[in-house]
């Protein structure tokens, strides 16, 4: 019996170093990055502090999730438009995203590993009955839900957080496989130019304090044309990639042609083939069913 209960223990103690090998060495959470936010985890809702930006980009980035979902479906639910929708926000912060996307009826789900962040979410969210009901936060990695939520959900925002994972493909391939063949990846984030250096760092961060000093590392921005093959090698379709302008005089954001700075992309995981339809209506299919709001 004690030769039994050693071995099972050390068959436990196995798999529990493995499994911290694994999650150590395979992760797309950067710890640095982590600390960052968590000094800041009790500012999420100063709508004039740290976050201003964030807040106003609300403006146009849930606009650009409701109308590309809306012109993708024919059931259409007046005052809640996005009811029956399952959403993943990854990097949800202390839910300035998932709480407008909740009021617009989608069920959301917030992760994000900085736990003060989601105590800070769930407090929030706490003071709208309606709001408590359709949106669960959850202190997590996207590559720790991956087993648990295989294929769950019909769309996942990731705003303002490519920037910020150590390891980008690994975090693309976890949204395809926690995403619904034909589900919707929207992703807000900055070019990799001179000009976003400049402004997004040395002006923004240095100079007027738009964002906290040592929030960007530029050497993790990433150009569209990267982050369009990136999604395509990991079996999306790219449909949107728009530019995206911050006016801080104003505070306010604005579509712009330009990619120099901040960009959009919406992406569709590519749906399962079927097999009883000739190859010519599966190329055609996509452009009848998807569109965008650009």
């Amino acid at each position: 019996n004690i030769s039994v209960v050693l071995m099972t223990f050390k068959l436990s103690l196995f798999r529990f170093i493995v499994k911290r090998l694994f999650s150590t060495s395979h992760s797309s959470v950067d710890s640095k990055e982590m600390k960052k936010f968590q000094l800041l985890a009790h500012k999420w809702w100063d709508e004039e502090g740290e976050y201003a930006a964030l807040h106003s980009m609300n403006d146009i980035r849930v606009p650009f999730i409701r109308d590309t979902l809306l012109s993708m479906s024919s059931n259409y639910h007046l005052g809640n438009p996005l009811s029956g929708i399952k959403i993943l926000d990854v990097g949800c912060g202390g839910g300035l995203l998932s709480e407008p996307l909740g009021r617009l009826g989608a069920s959301v789900t917030g992760i994000d590993p900085v736990e003060d962040n989601i105590r800070t979410a769930d407090r929030h969210k706490s003071f709208d009955p309606v709001l408590a009901k359709r949106i669960q936060y959850k202190s997590s990695s996207l590559e720790e839900i991956v087993e648990e939520s295989m294929e769950t959900f019909d769309v996942i925002v990731a705003s303002e957080v490519v920037e910020h994972v150590a390891d980008l493909e690994m975090f693309i391939k976890c949204c395809s496989q926690v995403l619904k063949p034909d589900g919707s990846l929207f992703i807000t984030t900055i070019n990799k130019t001179q000009l976003s250096y400049v402004l997004g760092i040395v002006v923004a961060e240095k100079i007027m304090g738009i964002v906290p000093e040592g929030t960007h590392e530029w050497e993790k921005f990433i150009p569209p044309e990267e982050l369009e093959h990136l999604l395509e090698s990991n079996g999306f379709l790219v449909k949107t990639v728009k530019g995206m302008l911050y006016n801080p005089l104003s505070g306010s954001w604005s579509w712009t042609e330009s990619m120099s700075l901040n960009y959009a992309v919406h992406a569709v995981k590519a749906g399962a083939q079927p097999t009883d339809t000739p190859p010519e209506t599966d190329i055609q299919q996509p452009s009848a069913t998807a569109g965008t709001a650009g």
